[in-house]
């Protein structure tokens, strides 16, 4: 059996068995290509070059029992496999962390913050820093800046620290424990965030595979605004005159809306739509936030 007629064989398995995805890919081909390859120790780009090659007993087993345990204990692959990508980067992830898929990454990546920011850019916070991967990709894109990445979660953090040593980042990217910006006084000059915003209605309809990351770093309360608020209503003592927000609030702009309806902001374009992350000035925070 070759690798491509193995990865078809996985996929229909994963279609068979109601998986859910959204931690790096959002099929079951793709996923079962990810296993696969991983399971080979193959490059993750490397389907191409290697599609035709002969599976050994061994290789098949290795495959099958990978693909098992994803069926089995509905653990997201990133997980499974410890890693996981954003925009071309390879990121450290486990259970202590969700799972890294913020469109901010995109926004870093593609310049679309980039007009917001001036040569006076020089401090970023990276708050709700996960597994610190926005914070190792800010760091990367602006390469004058120094970067703090922050979280509530002391386990969290040192995930982010594996990362960020990874990445030779040390002496750009300080860690920091803080319950939103409870230890840091800033000012920043740009902030990104995203922060558990998931209503509590969704939280409880999320497959296992959502199930299985920190509730901490997902559920957001009733309306999913319940830090969002606290951070609104901070941020623009911890801001430089200049600065700019940019937080991630997912499928919740109806109830941002509802929460924060004398806020004046931007919608940024992402591939999932203009409605998943915004932009806000500092003045638009003293001028509309909540008090």
């Amino acid at each position: 059996m070759t690798l491509i007629e193995m990865i078809e064989r996985m996929s229909a398995r994963l279609d068979q068995a109601g998986v859910s995805f959204g931690h790096g890919t959002t099929n079951a081909f793709d996923e079962a290509a990810w296993l696969a390859l991983w399971a080979l120790h193959l490059p993750l780009d490397g389907l191409a070059a290697h599609a035709s090659r002969e599976l050994s007993r061994a290789d098949q087993a290795r495959i099958n029992a990978l693909v098992d345990e994803r069926i089995t204990t509905r653990r997201p692959a990133a997980y499974l496999t410890q890693e996981a990508w954003l925009q071309g980067v390879a990121f450290y992830v486990d259970e202590r962390v969700i799972v890294p898929r913020s469109f901010i990454a995109e926004l870093l990546a593609d310049g679309t913050i980039d007009p917001w920011l001036s040569d006076r850019t020089r401090r970023v916070l990276d708050l709700c820093t996960g597994n610190g991967s926005l914070a190792v990709l800010a760091a990367m894109a602006y390469p004058d800046v120094t970067v703090e990445a922050a979280d509530l979660s002391a386990d969290a953090l040192e995930v982010a620290r594996i990362n960020v040593e990874r990445h030779g980042l040390t002496e750009r990217v300080r860690l920091v424990h803080s319950d939103l910006f409870d230890a840091l006084p800033g000012p920043y000059d740009l902030i990104l965030c995203n922060p558990p915003y998931v209503n509590a209605r969704s939280m409880a309809a999320l497959p296992p595979e959502y199930q299985a990351e920190p509730a901490l770093a997902l559920a957001g309360g009733d309306d999913g605004m319940d830090l969002v608020r606290r951070l609104l209503r901070d941020a623009a003592a911890r801001m430089s005159e200049d600065a700019v927000l940019v937080l991630e609030i997912g499928n919740e702009r109806e109830h941002f809306e509802a929460a924060f309806p004398q806020l004046e902001v931007v919608w940024l374009a992402t591939s999932a739509g203009d409605e998943q992350v915004l932009l806000v000035t500092r003045d638009a925070l003293l001028a509309g936030g909540p008090r």
